[in-house]
């Protein structure tokens, strides 16, 4: 196995074995670690026994599907998740989205560009956080607290536990508020890739966030849609 030069090190499961063989040569040229799982339980295992920067799941797995390996990930862990399905369904999507997903690809899939997303994916969830040092480093808005430097948030007294992605989307809009976002600009500085049309990954995300930011709470919604437009929070209450 090659050296891992970069220090990141990801779980990756399915049971195409031989996928797995070849995602690993292109990741050993990168310089990130990996560890491999041929099915869910197997997953599982490596998870609580080693440190990992992403994990990489395929849906369609034996023992336990990438689904329920991602919820268990969840209860304990925020660490970015990207979903492999053979499926292009967005009942898929969605359902992974909602269980806490950063990503999803297709297969089948060019191992480059799942190259390509693993990087993206470390680069905002760890490398960014780096470059924040001299930055802000916390958000305090309507009783909530997003600590920049922590990746904390608060309510109150109550911990939220939120993903990697939510995290980024709440910090751009507690950044500006009464600033209206459009679903692009927020897909394209959070997943700093090109949006791609009118699909329900931002919405599925923002509508994760509000549930976690208002149990419990009374009184206006904490992210406002705006119909036509997107979204914000509102300046000065």
């Amino acid at each position: 196995m090659g050296a891992n030069k970069t220090g990141y090190q990801i779980l990756a499961a399915d049971d195409e074995a031989e996928l797995l063989d070849i995602l690993e040569l292109y990741l050993e040229r990168e310089g990130i670690g990996i560890k491999k799982a041929v099915d869910g339980m197997e997953a599982m295992e490596l998870f609580r026994q080693e440190v990992f920067h992403l994990v990489l799941l395929d849906i369609m797995m034996p023992k336990l599907d990438g689904f329920a390996v991602l919820r268990k990930i969840r209860e304990v862990s925020r660490i970015p998740a990207i979903m492999l399905t053979a499926k292009d369904q967005d009942y898929d999507k969605i359902l992974g989205l909602e269980l806490g997903a950063d990503d999803y690809i297709t297969k089948p899939y060019n191992p480059l560009e799942v190259v390509a997303r693993i990087k993206a994916q470390l680069r905002r969830n760890y490398d960014y956080w780096r470059e924040q040092k001299e930055e802000k480093q916390e958000l305090s808005y309507r009783g909530v607290k997003l600590n920049i430097m922590e990746g904390t948030l608060k309510r109150g007294q109550r911990n939220i536990e939120v993903t990697s992605t939510e995290f980024r989307i709440l910090q751009m809009l507690l950044e500006r508020p009464g600033t209206i976002f459009t679903k692009q600009q927020i897909f394209e500085r959070v997943w700093e890739e090109p949006y791609a049309g009118d699909d329900n990954t931002v919405m599925v995300h923002i509508s994760n966030l509000r549930k976690k930011l208002e149990e419990g709470e009374e009184g206006e919604p904490f992210i406002r849609t705006i119909k036509g437009l997107g979204y914000k929070v509102e300046k000065g209450i």
